[in-house]
């Protein structure tokens, strides 16, 4: 069994027990969250297609930890000009387990 569900704005397909990086959520670390926007859900070869969305299905999962990302360098550079500007950043994400899929 598995679904697609829209997270934080991106969809992950789903599987009990699977981890997720997540981009940040809100909660405390060992919480349970749910997440009613599932887009389809497979279950023993039968799918069910939302429009957009199936009403009822959910997905429930813990949150694991917070934590950062890989460090990506932002370098910015106009030649003959003397103009250069180095950033960094790191991307906040969420580590989840999802727990359980109803429908």
């Amino acid at each position: 069994m598995y679904a697609i569900v829209n997270i934080a704005g991106q969809q992950f397909k789903v599987a009990k027990d699977q981890f997720l990086f997540v981009h940040r959520l809100q909660g405390d670390e060992g919480a349970s969250i749910e997440f009613d926007n599932v887009l389809l859900a497979e279950d023993g070869g039968k799918f069910t297609v939302g429009t957009p969305s199936i009403s009822g299905a959910k997905v429930s999962a813990t949150i694991l930890s917070h934590l950062k990302g890989e460090k990506v360098i932002v370098f910015k550079k106009k030649r003959r000009k003397g103009y250069k500007k180095k950033n960094g950043h790191r991307q906040q994400f969420t580590k989840i387990q999802i727990t359980g899929i109803s429908l």
